[in-house]
């Protein structure tokens, strides 16, 4: 049994199970900080029934341009390798759309490397497609850096879909930032 509940300043001690894998971003603790203060509510925990923290979720929601495009973003989401697979990624996400639905956003989106396959096609599954892709939007110390997806979904307010129109052309990893 999975048990899902807020993330707390108490779980930055006991996560690093989580954190091990090449493929999940770390952050500095004034990050997540950051996070956990201003968008409490998009940050979650997955908990085994043993008291194992076995995933996490974290976002926000924002707007680049104004109140046309405010959503919901994914900025990290992981599961300790041995409960991969069991739908706790799926339900963390799940969880966080639901969040970004009652803020009345329009989508949600996130950023994946764009050799992860597995998250790619979880993502896929769970109705994500790629809108667009960044070139070396991820840095890898002493090699090249990777490009990045940017997948998005849409949530009910864009009834038209209108944010999920792939851009046909790569983009720079300055231009989305």
């Amino acid at each position: 049994m999975t048990i899902y509940r807020p993330f707390t300043c108490d779980d930055f001690f006991k996560y690093n199970n989580i954190n091990l894998d090449s493929l999940t971003e770390n952050y500095g603790i004034p990050f997540y900080l950051s996070y956990i203060s201003q968008w409490p509510e998009y940050f979650r925990i997955a908990e085994s029934a043993s008291g194992k923290l076995v995933g996490y979720i974290m976002g926000k929601s924002e707007s680049k341009r104004g109140v046309d495009d405010w959503h919901g973003h994914i900025t990290a989401v992981t599961v300790s390798p041995d409960y991969r697979k069991l739908g706790i990624g799926a339900s963390l996400i799940k969880f966080l759309e639901d969040v970004s639905e009652k803020k009345r956003c329009y989508f949600v989106d996130l950023y994946v490397r764009a050799s992860n396959a597995i998250a790619v096609g979880l993502y896929e599954k769970l109705g994500y497609v790629v809108y667009r892709r960044v070139l070396g939007y991820y840095s890898n110390p002493g090699q090249p850096d990777e490009d990045g997806l940017d997948m998005r979904k849409s949530l009910s307010r864009d009834k038209d879909k209108m944010f999920m129109i792939p851009v046909t052309h790569p983009v720079s990893a300055d231009d989305v930032t």
